[in-house]
């Protein structure tokens, strides 16, 4: 049986080999089991084409819980792989870790509106208390280094616990701090705790949702890293003003990592589900809820680990998407972010609630550019694998990220142009009008982005989260050391000048070149590949 099914194969593979389509049924039957390099075959994603292969018990669990088998990843038959909860249990776990994830930004940019508080009470100049902010970005990308492999061995719920109990903690050392430094040491720990959301999210939606849904939730995830940065001084700004005092800010934002902990508790199940290797002795619950102390997975921890995700460079199709998104991140949402108040207080003199309020144009914008970058991104996949007959090669998801560009552009430069054409004393909502349309833009590039990224290599999907956050966050903690110099020199429509330029080189280009060579590159690092582990395998024998 097993020699028929061998030539069936091998038939199949010599005839795709002449065959328009080829490429395309060869990468689909290449994911029938697709083994995470990170964290070795007990985490071997099981796609559609193996369903001929499973037992009929195995069958009838999936017909009766799915009511299909055209299923990709293929589930197993266990009611706790996180593949056969029903949908609102996957949508609650999500929205804990989506509303996480939006957290470790929110906190970044809380103190925004209070820069000026914060400087007259501690002694420092306003660039020097905007220096909380640009301090826990940095940390914010490099911490999940230290989380993933946590997460890998011991489950995504404990770490979850630990980090919300952490960020509560030192945001209450914030609200007690009496110095600079002080403050500072507890909002970089404040960081550290909180930080592990904004990375691992990205495998968080690949271990719970279907590949056909996984743009419209991966979205969802990185629609709240977005709102993160605007929504924290918006809200902030208000806690600021109608309270006197700034240190209110961290009350309440140790108050929210508390609820999070308890929503965690009820809300927060396993998603980490090894299929192989590993035997699931346990009940269904105790799988989901109890086992915070039980390491998952036995293997050992390896220094390199700690570092793996940054050998992801080697991939074009990982490497030239994310720092396209960073830099259009860096400019539609830190720069606007962390400018907004230097550029306002001078020449409007808004208070702090008002400077909250000049962030709703930025929220606004990013809800309008999700709807684009996930629905439309999975609605735009679908069609055209209905007209082909096959999923379509990832890069057809490109086409919507130059309508991000676009938006992205079109604002920054209203933005510039409208800020410096202002009145100094006569507000004018303009300058958020162009916020509003780049934010829209920079959400579209986010989701589809991040999306090609884990489309094409759902091996490393873990480790994508994460090293798109490290390269956005050193952007990002970067930026404002330089960013007021710019504007400065060049005034603001100049710097918007200088940010469509570095956009339309260093994103749009790049992005165009990946389009129309990236499936090929696959397919000959695949060949290599193939023909290294042929040469291995024959070298054994």
């Amino acid at each position: 049986m097993h020699n028929v099914q061998d030539f069936a194969v091998a038939k199949n593979e010599e005839d795709s080999a002449h065959d328009e389509n080829g490429l395309a049924r060869r990468e689909t039957r290449r994911e029938g089991a697709v083994e995470d390099l990170e964290l070795g075959p007990r985490a071997t994603y099981i796609n559609t084409g193996a369903a001929a292969g499973i037992s009929q018990e195995h069958r009838d669990y999936l017909l009766k819980r799915h009511g299909t088998l055209d299923l990709e990843p293929l589930p197993s038959a266990d009611p706790a792989d996180p593949y056969n909860w029903p949908q609102w249990k996957k949508l609650a776990n999500l929205s804990c870790v989506a509303f996480h994830a939006m957290m470790t930004t929110f906190i970044a940019a809380a103190v925004i509106p209070a820069y000026e508080d914060i400087a007259e009470e501690l002694g420092v100049t306003i660039q020097k208390a905007s220096y909380m902010t640009s301090l826990q970005i940095a940390i914010l990308g490099w911490a999940p280094l230290f989380w993933k492999p946590v997460s890998n061995r011991y489950g995504r719920r404990p770490v979850w616990l630990i980090s919300t109990v952490g960020a509560l903690c030192f945001n209450v050392g914030c609200a007690l701090s009496s110095s600079y430094a002080t403050m500072a040491v507890c909002r970089a720990f404040a960081a550290f705790f909180i930080s592990p959301a904004i990375a691992i999210g990205s495998g968080v939606v690949t271990e719970t949702f279907f590949k056909r849904q996984r743009a419209t939730y991966m979205g969802m995830w990185t629609l709240l890293v977005t709102l993160g940065p605007p929504s924290g001084p918006f809200f902030m700004g208000f806690v600021a003003y109608h309270t006197g005092n700034y240190r209110w800010i961290y009350w309440v934002l140790a108050i929210v990592n508390g609820v999070q902990f308890i929503t965690y508790l009820f809300f927060g199940p396993e998603t980490r589900y090894l299929r192989s290797g590993v035997p699931h002795k346990d009940s269904v619950f105790k799988q989901e809820y109890l086992n915070v102390y039980k390491r998952l997975d036995p293997a050992p921890f390896k220094p390199t680990e700690f570092v793996q995700p940054l050998a992801l460079w080697r991939y074009a199709s990982i490497w030239v998407p994310t720092v396209a998104y960073s830099i259009v991140f860096g400019f539609t949402s830190v720069l606007l972010t962390v400018e907004i108040p230097q550029l306002f207080l001078p020449k409007f003199g808004l208070n702090p609630q008002q400077i909250g309020l000049q962030f709703l144009g930025m929220i606004i914008g990013s809800v309008i550019g999700e709807q684009m970058g996930g629905r439309l991104s999975d609605l735009w996949m679908n069609r055209k694998a209905k007209k082909l007959g096959h999923r379509p090669a990832p890069e057809h998801r490109l086409w919507l990220s130059y309508v991000g560009y676009a938006l992205a552009m079109v604002g920054l430069v209203v933005f510039g142009v409208e800020i410096q054409n202002a009145t100094k004393g006569h507000y004018t909502v303009t300058p958020i009008v162009g916020v509003g349309i780049a934010a829209a833009g920079n959400q579209l590039i986010t989701t589809v982005l991040v999306t090609y990224a884990v489309d094409c290599h759902i091996e490393h999907s873990a480790s994508i989260g994460v090293f798109v956050n490290v390269v956005r966050s050193t952007w990002g903690f970067i930026g404002p050391f330089w960013f007021p110099d710019m504007f400065e020199s060049v005034g603001d429509a100049g710097s918007a000048g200088i940010m469509v330029g570095l956009i339309f080189a260093i994103a749009c280009i790049p992005t165009a070149f990946l389009q129309w060579r990236g499936q090929s590159w696959r397919e000959e690092k695949q060949v290599e590949q193939e023909t290294k582990e042929r040469a291995e395998a024959k070298d054994q024998m």
